[in-house]
């Protein structure tokens, strides 16, 4: 059984970092793309960043240039370093693990970690 676990959020004040982590246990690390999504209060399941298997990188144009996805295939882990953040980066952030490189739909990716909260205050 595949699971996601989300560590690293917290709140932290306008401009400031944190670096989320996610571990995928139970299956194949190398094998699964990862993507990071958000969700805030009220709204829908946003699409921030992808790795895929190759290790190519995509990002929203809302975070690109703040944020930086990256794997540790030895670690079995999926980064995102947040920098310069804002209030309205604040949301529950989630991983998810797909067997192909699904990019930003969320439907697709088959694995989903519980989330971890990021609050970012003015």
């Amino acid at each position: 059984q595949v699971q996601l676990v989300e560590s690293g959020g917290g709140l932290v004040q306008a401009g400031g970092s944190l670096r989320l982590s996610c571990e995928v246990s139970g299956g194949t690390f190398s094998r699964y793309a990862m993507g990071w999504f958000r969700q805030a209060p009220g709204k829908e399941r946003d699409f921030v960043a992808t790795i895929f298997i190759g290790g190519f990188t995509y990002y929203a144009d809302s975070v690109k240039g703040r944020f930086t996805i990256s794997r540790d295939n030895a670690k079995d882990t999926v980064f995102l370093q947040m920098n310069s953040l804002k209030p309205e980066d604040t949301a529950v952030y989630y991983c998810a693990a797909g067997l192909s490189d699904y990019g930003t739909n969320a439907r697709l990716y088959e694995k989903w970690g519980q989330g971890t909260q990021v609050t970012v205050s003015s």
